[in-house]
């Protein structure tokens, strides 16, 4: 994977901050939600129009749709154009998502599914605007429609945003998250690399010791708490059809509160490690692991505490970040290749195992440091790991197929 820099695309990132939202303007966003949830239903009310019978309802239509409503509805005319024309784009792009996955025929627990119906209690209001729908001005912003936020700068925005994003999260705060083109800040040269392997017991593990990232366990740390705020939301749930007490929500809550905790405690812990990665090495060949088939096995609920995608992508934004080379290697068969000579093993050795011993030149490592050697012979950062030697100095037989193919 190249670099912005190298590659020559600007590319762009997020600033989010939090937002102190008064009375006042908590009623302007309400409103302006009530009316971009609206048009959002009956996008799609149109697109199962449409579906129905056989019709074309592409972003063209619904546009159409959009200034019809406005031109006879006063209640949406009183509102700003900008969120609202914003709503028809991500239903346009929601709905050829889905398409696409239909055409491609991807399996069903793989698509991304038609865009559904937000419902009022149960979804979070989200509004988005362009640059000519909002400005920052005396440390405020100010939104199209006369709602003016107060901004919480936690730390300056390097450049001016072309697009803002308001939002509220499930515990009830305001955000502001700002797009702004991304600046590459390059780090001076180490002459080092690095090959890391995911894991379970160990959330990276490097071919430089100094850099493994163990299980930090945020997860389990919190998990007697969960449990009982989870107790708490059972015995107040309401019964089915009615609206839940003030203790219910509060219970809610409570356990949305722990999760946002959580969720932060992986993001910074794996935000500080890549830090310290990406600052002392150059380049990374790093194993392009998803840890979807985990959540079906006897250990996903280690695997999910190990946060390993969102470490993953810690990772890779601070690499893009400050200009560091990032090799995205394939995970397959890495567990059974030798680092060494390049031999791989008949059979696919049990995770029960730890230990991997080389049947050709004897090499014998921990299972996971061989990984992270393999990683970086696959991304051609370790010429002298593929010199196929013995022990004893005599050339190794060469194999009909290379046990570890270069990138």
């Amino acid at each position: 994977m190249k670099t912005p820099r190298e590659s020559g695309e600007t590319g762009h990132a997020r600033y989010t901050y939090r937002l102190r939202v008064s009375s006042t303007a908590l009623t302007g966003l309400e409103e302006e939600w009530a009316r971009c949830r609206w048009i959002w239903n009956e996008c799609c009310a149109r697109s199962k129009k449409a579906h129905a019978e056989d019709e074309k309802c592409g972003p063209a239509r619904l546009d159409k749709m959009l200034t019809e409503a406005r031109s006879r509805n006063t209640w949406l005319r009183s509102g700003s154009s900008v969120p609202q024309q914003q709503v028809i784009r991500d239903f346009g792009k929601s709905r050829a998502k889905a398409l696409k996955d239909i055409k491609t025929r991807l399996p069903l627990r793989q698509r991304a599914g038609m865009p559904k119906y937000k419902k009022k209690r149960s979804t979070d209001p989200t509004l988005n605007y362009t640059r000519r729908g909002f400005r920052v001005k005396d440390g405020r912003l100010h939104l199209a429609g006369g709602i003016v936020l107060a901004v919480v700068w936690s730390r300056v925005l390097p450049a001016l945003p072309s697009s803002v994003r308001v939002y509220r999260d499930s515990i009830g705060h305001w955000y502001a998250s700002f797009v702004v083109p991304a600046e590459t800040q390059p780090l001076p040269e180490t002459g080092a690399v690095i090959g890391i392997d995911w894991g379970v017991k160990e959330t990276a593990t490097t071919t430089s010791v100094a850099h493994d990232l163990p299980h930090a366990q945020h997860g389990r740390k919190a998990a007697a708490k969960l449990a009982h705020y989870q107790r708490m939301t059972a015995r107040r749930k309401p019964p089915k059809g009615r609206s839940g007490s003030r203790g219910y929500r509060a219970a809610k809550k409570l356990t949305a509160k722990l999760h946002k905790r959580v969720a932060r405690q992986r993001q910074d812990t794996g935000r500080k490690w890549a830090k310290s990665v990406v600052r002392d090495h150059d380049a990374l060949a790093v194993e392009d692991f998803t840890s979807k088939f985990l959540a079906r096995s006897t250990m996903a609920r280690k695997a999910a505490d190990a946060a390993i995608s969102a470490t993953k992508r810690e990772l890779i934004n601070a690499a893009r970040k400050h200009g560091r080379i990032v090799h995205l290697v394939n995970p397959a068969h890495t567990t059974m290749d030798c680092a060494r000579c390049g031999a791989r093993t008949k059979h696919a050795l049990p995770l029960s195992e730890r230990t991997y011993t080389c049947t050709v030149c004897g090499a014998v490592s921990p299972k996971d440091k061989n990984s992270a050697h393999v990683m970086l012979v696959r991304a051609g950062l370790n010429p002298a790991g593929v010199d196929r030697a013995r022990p004893d100095g005599s050339p190794a037989r060469r194999q009909r197929e290379p046990g570890i193919p270069a990138l």
